[in-house]
């Protein structure tokens, strides 16, 4: 019974930190008067894209590159890292031309925001499990974290693809998805990775993922936050995401 808890608990608590991106897909049931609604998908966009582009150069840039250069020597490192965030670049522009049979661009972003944040969600699932299961505190902390930026993630999957289908389940669904890529990292790190995974290996990925959500958030997010012409709109909601990111570094 202990060694099942002592399992449990550290997946509960990643389940919990990765499926709070479907709180961010609420905002979908708030009454909006037709003449808002862009003003609203604009917000939300910048919003996201800000959060985006201030994890990956605030948080998954930082400890990806300390990881890798803790690992490897400072020229290799540094080649690697290079190597790894054009990966994610090229990731981004790849899927891009695959998911071009899609007519919708809004339904697109929101495609590529799910994939982007469900490669996010997997390292952050495994990193969160292994803290937990060796610090139940640590565990806790990192999840509050990452709850405080999962649900703006959330708002990014879902407000795009609602407004481009007019359904809710499917906004849901595919956030819900995202959501659930933190658990299964969670499951896997314990099944298959805990006595073999390093903190270099977890570099590579957050490294990678950043080059994905930094390309999505200025290749996709921000043209098409632009094409509404609601510049106020476009710079509040980068002004809400600095004030979020900013909490989320001071208070956590």
């Amino acid at each position: 019974m202990g060694d099942n808890m002592h399992f449990l608990i550290p997946l509960l608590i990643s389940s919990i930190a990765g499926l709070s991106t479907v709180l961010g897909s609420l905002v979908i049931f708030f009454k909006w008067q037709r003449e808002n609604i862009n003003k609203f998908i604009v917000f939300s966009l910048a919003f996201s894209l800000t959060i985006m582009i201030g994890i990956s150069v605030s948080e998954l840039i930082p400890e990806a590159s300390y990881a890798i250069l803790t690992e490897f020597k400072l020229f290799k490192g540094f080649l690697i890292s290079i190597f790894i965030f054009c990966l994610g670049v090229i990731l981004i522009y790849y899927l891009n031309k695959k998911i071009t049979s899609y007519n919708n661009d809004l339904y697109r972003v929101g495609v590529l925001s799910m994939l982007a944040l469900m490669l996010h969600n997997f390292p952050e699932g495994i990193v969160t499990f292994l803290s937990s299961y060796q610090n139940i505190y640590l565990g806790l902390k990192l999840s509050l974290a990452i709850m405080l930026h999962n649900i703006p993630e959330g708002i990014s999957i879902a407000v795009p693809i609602y407004y481009a289908t007019g359904k809710k389940k499917e906004a849901i669904k595919k956030t819900f998805l995202s959501g659930l890529a933190e658990p299964l990292g969670a499951v896997l790190a314990f099944i298959l990775l805990r006595k073999f995974i390093t903190e270099a290996m977890i570099g590579m990925i957050l490294i990678f993922v950043a080059g994905i959500m930094i390309t999505l958030a200025i290749h996709e997010i921000l043209p098409k936050a632009k094409e509404y012409h609601e510049d106020n709109w476009l710079l509040i909601g980068i002004g809400v995401g600095i004030l979020i990111l900013l909490i989320n570094h001071f208070v956590f």
